[in-house]
Parts: C-alpha cells; structure tokens; sequence
C-alpha cells in the first residue's frame, strides 16, 4: 500500500465529512455519507488512487451503508 495514495484519501474523507451538517440529516442519510466516505478510500487504496475504484468503493459504499441504516 502506498502512502502517498493512503494519506490524501484519508484527508480528503476527513475533510468532506468535517463539511457535512448532521443536524437535519436523517440515520439513514448519515449511515449512507459515512458508508460513500470509507468505501470511496477503501475503493482509492485497493486500485491505488484510480477514479474509477474511488468512485464505484463509495458508490459501493454509500448503498451498504443505506441499507445499513434503514435499520436503525
């Protein structure tokens, strides 16, 4: 694994997550932005900073974590 891949991608879901209201989001709207966040890093360091890894992990991601939070 790469560091220089690692690091920004994790800056990055840090940063856009800092972003984000909470306050009128719904579990499940906060279960779905948690789960595109770590799905888009997982996605960035599995194909080594490839757009189209970063963008099907958080796609990938962010659907697990509406279901997820559907539950809730």
């Amino acid at each position: 694994m790469k560091i220089r891949t690692l690091v920004p991608a994790l800056l990055l879901a840090a940063a856009t997550t800092g972003c984000a209201t909470w306050d009128n989001m719904s579990s499940r709207e906060k279960s779905a932005a948690t789960g595109a966040a770590v799905g888009g890093v997982a996605g960035a360091v599995i194909t080594d900073g490839g757009i189209l890894g970063t963008v099907g992990g958080a796609a990938i991601g962010g659907v697990i974590g509406d279901q997820v939070g559907k539950k809730k």
